[in-house]
């Protein structure tokens, strides 16, 4: 069986926030089907494949300028911008650094093999 990664509090609350932001519909035009799904696997705490961790680190590296964006931080005109409310989505802050951890790790117990994941 393939090791999996069990998501943590603050990345479950994170997802909640965005999930009620798009049921407050602040979240029109946000996200992808695969967005909405992340958040939900992380409100229920399911446990993720290696796969999705390397996703969801992805996503982050990808969207993390979305933070320099207006709306993003409460407070701004535009709060929650959807750039926001995705990164929620997919774990927030915790999210990321959960992510970059796990996906980290592991390239260094392959660094050198053939099996690498960069």
């Amino acid at each position: 069986m393939a090791e999996t990664y069990k998501p943590t509090d603050a990345m479950a609350a994170a997802a909640r926030r965005a999930l009620k932001w798009r049921e407050e519909g602040k979240a029109k035009g946000a996200g992808t089907p695969v967005g909405w799904t992340r958040a939900n696997q992380l409100v229920n705490k399911e446990n993720l494949t290696l796969d999705t961790v390397k996703r969801m680190y992805s996503f982050f590296s990808r969207h993390e300028v979305d933070k320099q964006a207006t709306g993003f931080n409460s407070g701004e005109e535009g709060f929650p911008s959807n750039g926001r409310i995705m990164w929620d989505a997919w774990g927030g802050d915790a999210g990321f650094s959960w992510s970059r951890a796990i996906v980290n790790r592991v390239n260094k117990m392959w660094e050198g093999s053939p099996f690498s994941l960069q």
